[in-house]
């Protein structure tokens, strides 16, 4: 009798559209990594438009997460990097040591980029304060004479609610300040590969950085 493989041939059909899928996926994350590496968009969602366009692709793809835009721009970073970004990721972070050691009484915290390592030249080094009053930490800028502007908040799995946004123009890198409540540090959602580093963290990384 013969046989119905009609049900093996169709799962086989899915299969590769699951590959097809997954890599295109890592296509567009490695050319949206490329684009906002070398060309400083700084917006992700667009990149990743923009490089799913670039490659030709159908507008109903699958964009990738923002987690795979990391890994992605990670990648491109050990494969085109070089020593320029070894040091300016230690610039940037030598630059936001200095103002976390000013923000001390906030309990700062270096996340995204700048902590993980992934960042770019374009860049913003993130700066989490905790604060029960926002307004202490404007009055401390302004009374040190620290020009900065307040920007809209983002709500997203890295800013982690609604928090005040401030942002410092420095030489070396832009440095935006998350103000959270404690009650809104407490609820932050987080990853467990998160990097969320204190002043000591920083600290003990440039050292082992030079030594």
């Amino acid at each position: 009798m013969a046989r119905d493989r009609s049900g093996g041939l169709e799962r086989g059909r899915f299969r590769g559209d699951d590959t097809r899928a997954t890599q295109d996926r890592a296509r567009i994350a490695q050319t949206a990594a490329r684009l906002i590496a070398e060309h400083g968009l700084a917006d992700w969602a667009l990149a990743k438009r923009k490089a799913a366009r670039q490659l030709m692709l159908p507008e109903t793809t699958a964009l990738p997460s923002n987690d795979e835009i990391e890994a992605a721009l990670v990648a491109h970073h050990a494969l085109f990097g070089g020593e320029a970004h070894v040091a300016g990721l230690r610039a940037q972070r030598a630059e936001t040591l200095a103002w976390m050691k000013r923000l001390s009484a906030w309990e700062p915290l270096l996340v995204g980029g700048v902590a993980a390592g992934w960042a770019t030249v374009h860049s913003d080094a993130r700066v989490e304060l905790v604060a029960d009053d926002p307004k202490a930490v404007e009055m401390m800028l302004a009374g040190a004479g620290v020009f900065y502007t307040a920007v809209p908040p983002r709500e997203d799995a890295e800013s982690g609610g609604r928090g005040a946004e401030l942002f410092i123009a420095t030489p070396r890198t832009g440095l935006r300040l998350s103000i959270l409540t404690p009650q809104q540090r407490r609820n932050r959602p987080r990853r467990d590969d998160e990097p969320r580093l204190t002043v000591a963290d920083v600290t003990a990384l440039l050292a082992a950085d030079q030594g």
